[in-house]
């Protein structure tokens, strides 16, 4: 469980790095360029890692079922996202909507148990728990009478 939480959090903090040095490098060089060049460095640091250290097997992915094959396709889309969305309402708050995206999507996909997602049962004191993370995240995005 530690081990998730660890991940968890230092995907949090890359993922938030990672799409302003995005949309920095977009600034420069446009940005599909952009989302090609992340995407081809991931790809080379992914390849790399998989020569070193991989144990599965390629040969099975005949075996999956091919609408989990759009993951790469998504990625590109997620990145391109991220960094329109910071370049338009600055990192804050597209980090902010990401996350409030996120948990809504994961919320659905594991309440009606798709993708292979084990059912979460929507209890009351989770509704509760959800509710105080979007106040806080209103709370957070408003502009009191100091700014």
């Amino acid at each position: 469980m530690y081990r998730g939480i660890l991940f968890s959090i230092m995907a949090g903090l890359f993922i938030a790095v990672q799409g302003i040095f995005n949309t920095r490098v977009s600034d420069k060089i446009g940005f599909w360029e952009a989302n090609t060049f992340v995407k081809g460095t991931a790809f080379l640091f992914a390849l790399i890692i998989t020569l070193i250290s991989g144990k599965g097997n390629f040969s099975n992915i005949t075996q999956i079922n091919k609408v989990y094959l759009l993951g790469g396709v998504m990625g590109a889309i997620i990145v391109f996202g991220v960094m329109k969305g910071i370049t338009y309402i600055g990192a804050t708050n597209a980090v902010t909507l990401i996350i409030v995206s996120q948990i809504i999507c994961a919320l659905i996909i594991n309440s009606l148990g798709l993708f292979g997602e084990n059912k979460l049962s929507i209890t009351p004191i989770k509704v509760l728990g959800l509710a105080f993370m979007f106040v806080g995240i209103i709370l957070f995005q408003f502009k009191g009478l100091s700014e």
